[in-house]
């Protein structure tokens, strides 16, 4: 079970002027999960490699003024994972805000469209505002794609492992 890169089409109606997408998709073999679930699957329990490197990022982003990451994984009404939530229902969560260098939203997608199962879907669009939020991107593009894909992975092992 990998996860698998997708295309997406630009502008998207989630975030009309990003410039930059991707992704990245896993089929599950459960038919239970809801959108919700998978973020907060994903985004709650992330690797310790990740969290450190969060703890990395803020740090080097501070000087910049930029917003950095939560320092604690928050969930509430109002946030999932630390990430503000935009809108949420069964099928679909967005996540994100804007800030000075770029705006971002996270898009978690639960789909029944699979014989036995449902496919999860994590897709990133990014609007970049000037030339700090082209930079940024580029510097984190390696990370992201790889937490991306390791947070699928991990959503997809969780919920093998512990059906409803």
């Amino acid at each position: 079970m990998s996860p698998v890169s997708r295309p997406v089409s630009l502008p998207h109606p989630v975030l009309p002027a990003a410039d930059w997408a991707d992704r990245f998709t896993l089929g599950l073999p459960v038919d239970h999960l809801t959108a919700r679930e998978a973020a907060r699957l994903a985004l709650e329990h992330p690797p310790r490699w990740v969290r450190r490197l969060m703890v990395l990022r803020n740090a080097l982003v501070a000087p910049f003024g930029l917003k950095g990451a939560a320092g604690e994984v928050r969930t509430s009404d109002r946030e999932i994972g630390g990430f503000p939530v935009v809108s949420v229902t069964d099928d679909r969560v967005v996540l994100g805000f804007d800030d000075r260098h770029l705006d971002f939203r996270i898009v978690i997608d639960v789909r029944s469209d699979r014989p036995c199962g449902q496919t999860l879907s994590i897709m990133t669009l990014v609007h970049r505002n000037n030339l700090l939020g082209r930079l940024y991107l580029a510097a984190v593009l390696p990370f992201h794609k790889l937490i991306v894909r390791t947070m699928l992975s991990g959503i997809g092992a969780r919920v093998i492992s512990s059906p409803p």
